[in-house]
């Protein structure tokens, strides 16, 4: 009996065991004598494989002479040694299916493997009990078998080329995957598409416990901030203004608007979540304000939209439409009803909600308005345009009359630099203009509206974004956000740099007191993102 032995580490030609000869014909011949069990029909012959796969025997009797070829036989490793070498391997390498072909029973010690499991494609020659007569078939046999094993092969490849995944660009899977840096407070509902009513807002009917401490107390002092309470993380483009609702009891609601086309209202003081995002504009949301109830947005984009939204309802209770982009908007303080709009237009208009209609212009000759300011209670307002010129900006602040739209006095500000944002001190009869001088002006908030020429808050850089600026509830502070991304806090009195804050890492376009809790201040950026520090 011949034994053979392969290694998987090894492509040279198989060695003979000891004891054994090759004969010229690439056959081994055993010449030790082993004992057989008794009951397993043996010849003493030689055995050989060859490269095709098949048995041939040397002087058993039992030899066909019509070259038949035996069935392909499946040994299946038990230990990591047992593995033939790669020059008795055969080509094929197709899954385990059943084949038409009758198999002689196996001994116990020949397991069959699963059925997910790719078979060894080679033969390794172990003592088996059945007569040779009984293996042999024929060659039709053989081929019906690499018939079906090529049909096999085919069908493994056409399910694999089914559960292909088709490519998605990068761009999109960054859009699809949530940011990295997020975390739990950072996340918010998805708001519905444009032009759809969004889900109502549930308000708490009580205060925030944080706040309720603090509603009937007079006297507030504001303290410098220097830590950061929450990061708020959502819109996918520039924050352009934030607010605190003006409702002492819903002062914890934060009104933030941008140029993703949304605006968004957070929960900015128990939780830092975000309580729902309006999607009611088809452009950039440059101006949203709270109405003084607290309980609806008024909002204007570059979309030539304006939209009252009920938060409570989620509706749209006033609709209109302007003729120019709008930038800013105000309501009038004597009526709630009533409001101003501008933008890019030489025109402010005067929007009355209870019968959709513009009920009065202020016109002059200028480019665009690009903030609006109310003044002795409603009676006067200021506006602040980008009109300039080589020698004067005569038309930089215009006083306008609210009732006859008359203007009181375009020469308010002399020198050559828009002004972005306008704000009023809460106690003094005073007002700060934001400019791209980068420095604070200070004016007198009575006719003629004189400037201050010794006081000026300078330090930050402006360089043509709409920086905002805002006094502290007790009017001893200044803060104005600066085009680097910092914070600056500055001393009313003294025009003294108070505090600057590492705030964001682009320009900081917007900045607001809390109206109740005076040590909290907000902050948002030109990179979409929004810091409440306290």
């Amino acid at each position: 009996m011949a034994s053979l032995v392969a290694y998987d580490d090894s492509d040279s030609e198989p060695e003979p065991e000891p004891g054994s000869s090759v004969n010229s014909e690439g056959q081994v011949d055993d010449a030790s004598a082993m004992t057989r069990p008794s009951g397993m029909g043996f010849a003493s012959g030689t055995v050989a494989v060859t490269k095709e796969g098949a048995r041939h025997t040397g002087d058993h009797p039992c030899e066909d002479p019509g070259d038949q070829r035996l069935p392909l036989a499946r040994i299946w490793r038990s230990h990591p040694g047992s593995c033939p070498s790669q020059r008795l391997q055969w080509p094929s390498k197709d899954p385990d299916t059943s084949f038409p072909v009758r198999e002689p029973p196996r001994p116990s010690w020949l397991s069959r493997a699963p059925t997910s499991h790719v078979p060894l494609a080679a033969a390794c020659l172990k003592p088996s009990n059945p007569a040779w007569g009984a293996l042999s078939s024929s060659s039709p046999a053989r081929s019906e078998v690499e018939s079906t094993a090529g049909n096999a092969s085919s069908s493994q490849r056409k399910r694999a080329e089914d559960c292909v995944v088709p490519y998605t660009p990068k761009r999109l899977r960054q859009l699809q995957a949530p940011s990295p840096d997020s975390g739990g407070k950072d996340q918010e509902p998805p708001g519905p598409p444009a032009g759809c009513a969004p889900a109502p807002l549930c308000v708490a009917p009580t205060a925030s416990e944080f706040i309720q401490p603090y509603l009937n107390s007079q006297y507030r002092e504001t303290k410098v901030p220097k830590k950061v309470l929450f990061h708020l993380r959502g819109h996918r483009g520039p924050v352009n203004s934030i607010q605190w609702c003006p409702v002492f009891c819903k002062s914890h609601m934060l009104l933030s608007t941008s140029m993703d086309k949304t605006f968004k209202v957070w929960n900015a003081v128990d939780s830092g979540h975000c309580l729902q995002t309006y999607c009611v504009h088809s452009e950039a949301v440059r101006a949203a304000r709270w109405s003084p109830c607290g309980r609806r947005i008024l909002s204007g984009g570059f979309d030539f939209a304006l939209h009252l939204t009920d938060l409570e309802t989620g509706t749209q209770v006033f609709s209109g439409r302007s003729n120019f982009r709008v930038t800013t908007l105000k309501f009038y303080p004597k009526d709630h009803n009533v409001f101003l709009c501008g933008g890019f237009s030489s025109e402010i208009k005067a929007w009355d909600m209870r019968t959709g209609k513009v009920v009065k212009g202020y016109k002059a000759t200028i480019q665009q308005t690009l903030d609006i300011l109310f003044l002795q209670e409603g009676s006067e307002f200021l506006s602040s345009t980008d009109a300039s010129t080589r020698d004067s900006a005569d038309r930089t602040i215009i006083a306008w009359d609210f009732r006859t739209a008359a203007k009181i006095s375009n020469q308010i500000f002399h020198e050559r630099y828009t002004c972005p944002s306008l704000a009023l001190h809460p106690r003094e009869p005073v007002f700060l203009a934001q400019t791209n001088g980068n420095y604070l002006a200070l004016f007198s908030s009575v006719w003629p509206y004189r400037m201050s020429r010794r006081r000026r808050y300078e330090g930050h850089k402006v360089e043509g974004y709409a920086v905002g600026c805002e006094c502290s509830p007790c009017g001893e502070l200044l803060v104005t956000g600066s085009a680097d991304g910092r914070v600056l806090m500055f001393s009313f009195r003294t025009a003294r740099r108070a505090c600057t804050l590492q705030g964001h890492a682009q320009a900081c376009l917007g900045t607001t007191y809390h109206p109740v809790l005076s040590s909290v201040l907000g902050t948002c950026s030109w990179g979409g993102d929004i810091k409440i520090w306290h």
